[in-house]
């Protein structure tokens, strides 16, 4: 009797223990492939174009970390973006007034409304200038923030190399009544490895930059020294200052910052200088930071290169 009522009773349990685990398997594997399914599903919609999507965050830890993962993609995703839609109206800004000079003139010749003097082609061969200038900083830019800019890596004197760009800046310096000056610690041997073109072409960009910056009467000077293994060159005005939110947006594409009172120089950059400035250093390896008391109490552009 013991046999028989105990056989129906184990097939009793097993089929409810069968039919738990049904149950729970179930509900388990919801909780577990829900979220995997709107995981998988957000690279979907992110290839599509629809960078906003964001994936809860499940409570296990290995599927809260994949959500996080893919959040931040296409919160990455959205700021690039961004940033491409934002390049493309700032390139076409800055193209729209060289291109228009070059068209008005044109076709000033063509009707005869313009005489075809000197002056004219001088003017159309600027814009041309202009717009050529800017398609080389922006190639620039690019293969520096592709890391694909090529450098040619040699032991130099970076001390010779900022002295060297200042000398030939001076008399754009003289011409405007800046003084420029060398600190006598620019008597020191600094070397690292670089490209004598892009570290000459930084110095030149933060040179210029002070210039525009600095009205007549005022002074540039340039300094250098060395930190442990970081040799630095710093560019030193007594212009018109940087507010202390604008420190770190200067160094943006196509940026410029609101009038200060600087000299009208500084309107008519392309923006482009300090970005590439900070590009070339960081592609040696170091960088360029702005310091600055505020407005009317000069900035401080230092160059920092490791040491060979």
């Amino acid at each position: 009797a013991l046999d028989e009522s105990l056989v129906p009773a184990l097939l009793a349990g097993a089929a409810a223990a069968l039919f738990a685990a049904v149950i729970v398997a179930w509900f388990v594997g919801r909780r577990v492939l829900r979220p995997l399914d709107e995981v998988r599903d957000a690279p979907r919609r992110m290839a599509a174009g629809d960078y906003s999507v964001q994936v809860p965050v499940p409570v296990e830890a290995e599927l809260a970390s994949l959500a996080h993962d893919v959040n931040e993609l296409g919160d990455h995703l959205a700021t690039t973006e961004r940033r491409r839609t934002q390049l493309l109206g700032e390139v076409t800004h800055e193209l729209r007034t060289p291109i228009t000079v070059i068209r008005g003139q044109m076709e000033g010749l063509l009707d005869g409304v313009i005489e075809p003097t000197d002056e004219v082609y001088v003017a159309v061969a600027d814009e041309a200038s202009r717009v050529q200038r800017l398609v080389d900083d922006l190639t620039t830019l690019s293969l520096a923030d592709e890391g694909a800019l090529q450098v040619e890596m040699v032991e130099l004197d970076l001390v010779q190399v900022a002295i060297d760009a200042a000398e030939r800046l001076r008399p754009q310096f003289e011409h405007q009544g800046v003084a420029l000056e060398a600190d006598p610690t620019t008597d020191t041997v600094l070397l690292v490895r670089g490209d004598r073109h892009r570290l000459t072409q930084i110095v030149t960009n933060l040179l210029g930059n002070a210039l525009a910056h600095t009205p007549s009467g005022g002074t540039v000077t340039l300094q250098a020294g060395r930190d442990g293994t970081v040799h630095w060159i710093e560019v030193v005005d007594t212009g018109s200052g940087i507010p202390p939110e604008e420190l770190q947006r200067i160094f943006e594409r196509f940026y410029r910052g609101p009038d200060t009172g600087a000299s009208p120089r500084a309107r008519a950059g392309r923006g482009l200088g300090l970005t590439i400035a900070r590009s070339l250093a960081r592609a040696h390896g170091g960088d360029v930071v702005a310091s600055s008391a505020g407005t009317g109490q000069g900035a401080t552009f230092r160059v920092t290169i490791p040491a060979a």
